[in-house]
């Protein structure tokens, strides 16, 4: 079954050279060079979304607030913009991840190919298990060791679920703040590292591993 991408762009430049590259490895490929025809075009049920900030009639921003009350797939936005207020209007909007312009084609294919596999092990199967025996369940929200249920709060889990779900990657404590608590939301980010503190000891004292890595200097990432 192929997959279905929608592209997002106003420079036909763009769009020719993503129709191209997906098609050529296997995707179906829906176009829209404006924000209007994206909103139009996301009524199709796209696998994933390659969403330009800068369109006419409706910007890209937009177009994800009004799409993400009934789309569910990933969204990556294409932009040159770089600044942090423009990434985390992209966020609150409902965005998965951003490409800044000009970019590869190889590590945009790379990223898109990503997301999809993480949306595929999500809807197939909803436990992962590691060496050590320990179980994560999505759908029920437990963790458990063996036959034993590891006891975790909300946030805890939702830190467990946040690192699991993207293996390898580097999350520092104002992210997983933002991802987590809500980037209007009134605290502070130090609460994480309390938060990840009582997460180890309860994988300690159940026998599990210790599966979150501290990355000394950036932040932290499952192991």
């Amino acid at each position: 079954m192929q997959n279905r991408i929608l592209v997002a762009d106003d420079e036909p430049g763009v769009i020719s050279l993503l129709k191209d590259y997906f098609e050529m490895n296997n995707y179906l490929v829906l176009t829209a060079r404006d924000g209007e025809e994206a909103i139009k075009q996301a009524e199709h049920e796209p696998g994933i979304i390659l969403l330009d900030i800068n369109m006419p009639k409706m910007d890209g921003i937009e177009v994800c607030k009004r799409i993400r009350k009934y789309v569910t797939c990933p969204i990556i936005f294409l932009t040159a913009r770089i600044e942090d207020m423009d990434k985390i209007a992209g966020f609150v909007s409902g965005g998965d991840d951003y490409v800044t312009k000009p970019f590869s084609i190889e590590e945009l294919g790379a990223r898109v190919a990503a997301h999809l596999r993480r949306e595929n092990r999500r809807a197939g199967n909803t436990k992962v298990r590691f060496e050590d025996d320990l179980v994560i369940d999505y759908a029920e929200r437990k963790v458990s060791i063996g036959d034993e249920e590891i006891p975790f709060a909300k946030k805890e889990f939702e830190i467990i679920e946040l690192l699991c779900a993207n293996i390898g990657q580097v999350f520092d404590k104002e992210k997983i703040y933002e991802r987590l608590w809500g980037y209007d939301a009134e605290g502070d980010s130090a609460v994480i590292a309390e938060h990840i503190k009582r997460i180890r000891i309860k994988f300690k004292t159940a026998g599990a591993g210790d599966h979150i890595k501290t990355v000394w200097g950036v932040g932290y990432k499952w192991n």
